[in-house]
């Protein structure tokens, strides 16, 4: 085989795709070098043939070196079963098994190889191995069970029975239909709180929302990001996504607050700072956090002296006990930073750079009472989001709140810290380009390590979706295909070079099932951009509901019909990272990005413009032949027609009409803001995540867009047939 040959076959062996296709139907395959730098990324030696051919080696061989692979997963109603690599001269030998199910129960039994179907042999480190399939005698229910064999391996096996598809709510699987609300938390008005949307806003959004007959609330991503940067606002770029952002804390509401006077004091003699930020147009994320940190340190302490050794105190200790490790991790993450400055982790002295290190262990101790301060703001911030959570199911919202699950975290941030085994360092995510950034994307997050995360059992994923589902009724994975597969961009190198990495999609989405179900959460995958063949199809299959974008909703040269949007799908109009529905309208987007440079030429803006104006027309026609179009308004003319409220109404209840099972209307276009809160491909050029509300959330069914839209959203609620 050629050079070239053996780098394209450890490739393949690594689940680097060797080309793909962009959006607009282009070929792009992958380089040489651009392999070479991907596999480097994966911690597979690429630099010369020799290294080559050692890695392909390594790579066929590795999982024939333990008898039981990690982790296998089944679906429910299938055999249960596993593979193991044996000894050929053991194949006569009996051989003890026993599994373990997560309630305890315990199964023994044994087999001898040569009875189990024979899979494959290979010669390794001299010896001749088998592969056989060994079948489990016994039914095992749905979870997260676990295989020993004795005498055999010291390596157990985690064996997942996921169900076939995820949950999806019996309103919805009868035909039913829903509508919602998005919102960025942090966007929201209110006369209490402290600048920036909080957790008790989210409470009283919840009620707005019943009033009007919704069926679930969308958020941004609620995870932590880094409080000694407040001004990192994205939430798809966070410290980590298992943990919150303590950032939407109300602190007044803490039960501590109305025990503390000298709390109560500081917020008093803060008034003026208070007023300062909550009348801003703008989150202004430094001075919000160091207001609420102070004032959160004072309630801590109240809390460690008054509750010592009671039912509260107890409550926080099982709370902690429950995070484990991870949680500690992150709280230590967190003292750390702090200590250090806010300095990225990959910067701090070198005793400190791994969180199993003897310093960290003596600086836990050391700085105990503020780790458990970090601790604190996570307990305070799952019992609020609770709140929120068991308000909507008193209000009767039929879904409930609709978290965001980032693609990633940051590289230097605490999930990065805390699971450096699992983390790409060499590498981050991003997409090819396409009609959100034609110049590409790089998202500056590092991936998670497919090979690493088998080989862990899957358990950082597990513990991601786990965590995001705790108090959702609905979770929208970010760029689903990463289940499947993820643009990866060498580090330091344009999105050019880059290239698709696999993942074990059958595996992530039955653990993304068995959550599902457990947390009774519906799913969305959001599903814009570049594709793969057969992904939709998969994931309608697994009763995950496809993402659908009213801008992008096309065939051809005319806008989809209602009726030909898939009964599995969220429909909405515009997304965070596209133009609201009035931007849109009268192209503030287009605006907005040949300011900042993010076309790749001045035809590229030309052409973009044009097309909108034809959008506009095809929008009208749309409108038009559903009978929606308002009087007065002339499809020819549409580059003179305003979006009036009438006309906004219009164009939503077109999707209201539409055949997927959930609507979601953005409140900004429902108060006819005219600025997206983030421009794909910018950081610094503009005020990205920071955007506010025009109005408090409390005015939002006094709208003239609200007034307008309520019998066409009422509608969504008519029970299935």
């Amino acid at each position: 085989m050629s050079d070239s040959g053996n780098l394209d076959c450890l490739a393949e062996l690594a689940g680097i795709e060797p080309d793909y296709w962009d959006i607009w139907g282009n070929h792009h395959p992958v380089s040489d070098e651009s392999k070479r730098r991907l596999l480097g990324a994966l911690g597979i030696r690429a630099e010369d043939d020799a290294a080559v051919l050692a890695s392909i080696r390594e790579r066929e061989e590795a999982p024939w070196r333990c008898p039981l692979p990690p982790v296998t997963v089944v679906r429910e109603g299938e055999p249960a079963g596993f593979s193991v690599s044996l000894p050929a001269e053991a194949a006569d030998t009996t051989v003890a098994c026993e599994v373990i199910e997560e309630g305890g129960a315990r199964h023994a039994f044994s087999f001898k190889p040569a009875d189990a179907p024979l899979s494959a042999t290979r010669d390794v480190d001299g010896r001749s191995l088998q592969r056989r399939a060994v079948a489990i005698p016994v039914p095992l229910p749905l979870g997260y069970h676990v295989v020993r064999l004795d005498a055999v391996s010291d390596q157990p096996m985690r064996l997942i029975v996921a169900p076939r598809r995820c949950f999806l709510p019996e309103s919805l699987a009868d035909g039913g239909k829903h509508w919602g609300i998005t919102a960025h938390l942090y966007t929201l008005r209110s006369e209490r709180n402290w600048g920036i949307g909080d957790l008790t806003d989210l409470g009283d959004l919840v009620d707005v929302c019943s009033d009007l007959g919704a069926a679930l609330i969308g958020l941004n991503p609620l995870h932590a990001l880094f409080s000694r940067h407040p001004e990192f606002a994205s939430p798809y770029s966070p410290s980590s996504r298992v943990f919150l952002n303590t950032v939407y804390l109300d602190v007044e509401a803490i039960a501590d607050f109305a025990e503390c006077a000298e709390a109560r004091e500081t917020v008093a003699a803060l008034a003026e700072d208070l007023a300062a930020t909550r009348g801003s147009a703008v989150v202004k994320y430094r001075a919000v956090v160091a207001l609420k940190q102070k004032v959160l340190s004072l309630l801590h302490d109240s809390f460690r002296q008054n509750h010592q050794n009671d039912s509260r105190a107890r409550e926080f200790r099982r709370f902690c006990r429950q995070g484990g490790e991870r949680f500690r991790r992150f709280a230590l993450f967190e003292a750390l930073s702090e200590r250090f400055d806010g300095a990225p982790w990959q910067q701090w002295p070198e005793a400190y750079r791994r969180p199993d290190s003897a310093e960290v262990a003596a600086f836990a101790r050391d700085r105990r009472a503020r780790v458990e301060f970090f601790e604190y703001m996570q307990w305070q911030a799952d019992l609020q989001l609770a709140g929120a959570a068991r308000r909507t199911r008193e209000r009767g919202l039929a879904i409930g709140l609709y978290g965001d699950l980032a693609i990633g975290a940051a590289a230097d941030g605490a999930d990065a810290w805390s699971a450096q085994d699992v983390i790409v360092h060499r590498a981050s995510v991003g997409a090819p380009p396409d009609p959100i950034n034609m110049m590409g994307q790089d998202w500056g997050t590092p991936p998670l390590h497919p090979l690493a995360l088998a080989h862990m059992a899957y358990e950082p994923f597990i513990a991601i979706v786990r965590a995001n589902m705790r108090h959702a009724g609905a979770l929208r994975i970010d760029h689903a295909m990463g289940l499947m597969h993820l643009f990866w961009i060498p580090r330091g190198d344009s999105p050019a070079t880059g290239g698709y990495v696999k993942y074990p999609f059958e595996d992530l989405l039955g653990i993304l099932a068995l959550e599902s179900h457990r947390n009774r959460c519906l799913v969305i995958g959001e599903d814009l951009g570049t594709v793969p063949d057969g992904f939709r199809e998969r994931m309608a299959a697994m009763n995950i509901l496809s993402y659908k974008v009213l801008y992008f909703e096309k065939d051809g040269d005319r806008f989809k019909r209602p009726h030909e949007y898939p009964a599995l799908s969220l429909a909405c109009v515009a997304t965070h990272d596209l133009a609201t529905l009035t931007g849109f309208w009268d192209a503030d987007d287009i605006d907005l990005k040949e300011r900042v440079g993010l076309y790749p030429s001045v035809e590229a803006a030309h052409g973009e413009r044009a097309s909108r104006d034809h959008d506009r027309r095809l929008l009208l026609d749309a409108l038009a032949g559903e009978g929606l179009l308002p009087a007065g308004v002339d499809p020819e003319t549409a580059d003179r027609a305003p979006l009036t409220p009438a006309l906004a109404a219009a164009v939503h209840g077109y999707l209201a009409r539409s055949a997927a099972c959930v609507l979601m209307v953005q409140i900004d276009d429902l108060m006819g803001e005219p600025e997206q809160v983030n421009l794909p491909g910018t950081v610094d050029e503009r005020p990205n995540w920071r955007r506010r509300l025009s109005m408090a959330a409390d005015r939002l069914p006094e709208t003239p867009v609200m007034r307008a839209l309520h019998d066409a959203l009422a509608g969504r609620n008519t029970p299935p047939a």
